[in-house]
């Protein structure tokens, strides 16, 4: 549903952020966005949007030249910043003008999130609230928009620990194998029981580009009391419980993913993470 081939973007002729960046999401995942400060996560989710345009090679989302911004395809696509713009509407009122741009808007649905977050003020404007509840308002109604795609940056920034608990509950439940979720956080602890695929960005490259799965399966996320001699350790730091490590999975354990922990690891190991991953390249 999104594929990027080869394409280059730079805000200056002189220097590229993305260069020949290839990057394919599937339908029926909650991929994770993760980099860097400079990364470029922010850019690339505008031009997945259509908000930026690259300077050559190939984007396709559902189909379509994202840069085009033809009405099929923003009709089903959503992105929700993390500097949120919120005018100086009511709830309703807001509703009433932005809802029908969307075919898929379910009322009942914005409705019952409202409830479930607590965002009572309908004769209260948007732009008057607090920045949390303007942020569960956007929340709502981008969910309630049921698009194909989902993309949120830094979605949980100003959410309290009760609200970004139910944001985890209210995202599993919207997930459907025809839609792709994409959001880009520095908040892992936040999401890490919702996100099934990650892709880490690195100086404008992607790195990983993976499902929850198929990374537990190469690497082992552990515990480990000695650490000294084992060549197949990418990563390890001290814990109170002992040394938390992400090696190579050379014995095939069954083990639990630690997105922090793999950020860490694909940072100080690219190359050999990416043999791992892709022992062909």
């Amino acid at each position: 549903m999104i594929k990027l081939t080869n394409i280059n973007f730079g805000y200056s002729k002189k220097r590229l952020l993305f260069e020949n960046l290839t990057l394919e999401l599937s339908r029926g995942h909650i991929y994770g966005l993760l980099g860097k400060n400079g990364a470029g996560k922010t850019t690339l989710l505008k031009l997945i949007s259509g908000l930026r345009f690259i300077s050559s090679g190939s984007a396709l989302v559902l189909n379509v030249n994202p840069a085009l911004r033809k009405t099929k395809m923003l009709q089903e696509l959503y992105f929700l910043p993390e500097e949120i713009y919120t005018p100086a509407l009511k709830v309703d009122e807001f509703i009433k003008a932005y809802a029908p741009f969307y075919p898929n808007f379910n009322h009942a649905q914005f409705q019952e999130y409202l409830n479930v977050f607590e965002i009572p003020f309908h004769n209260q404007k948007i732009d008057k609230m607090s920045f949390g509840e303007k942020k569960k308002v956007m929340i709502a109604f981008a969910l309630a928009c049921n698009t194909k795609v989902l993309i949120m940056d830094e979605p949980t920034n100003a959410l309290d620990i009760p609200s970004k608990a139910i944001f985890r509950k209210v995202m599993a439940s919207v997930a459907t194998d025809d839609r792709i979720v994409v959001i880009s956080t520095h908040q892992v602890r936040d999401l890490h029981s919702l996100i099934d695929a990650i892709i880490i960005l690195d100086s404008g490259k992607v790195i990983l580009n993976e499902g929850a799965e198929t990374i537990t399966e190469k690497l082992a996320f552990e515990v480990l009391e000695d650490t000294k001699d084992d060549a197949h350790i990418l990563y390890e730091e001290d814990n109170v419980r002992g040394k938390l490590v992400v090696r190579e999975n050379t014995l095939k354990k069954d083990t639990k993913l630690d997105i922090e922990l793999l950020f860490n690891a694909v940072m100080l190991n690219k190359q050999k993470i990416q043999q791992i991953f892709n022992p062909k390249n």
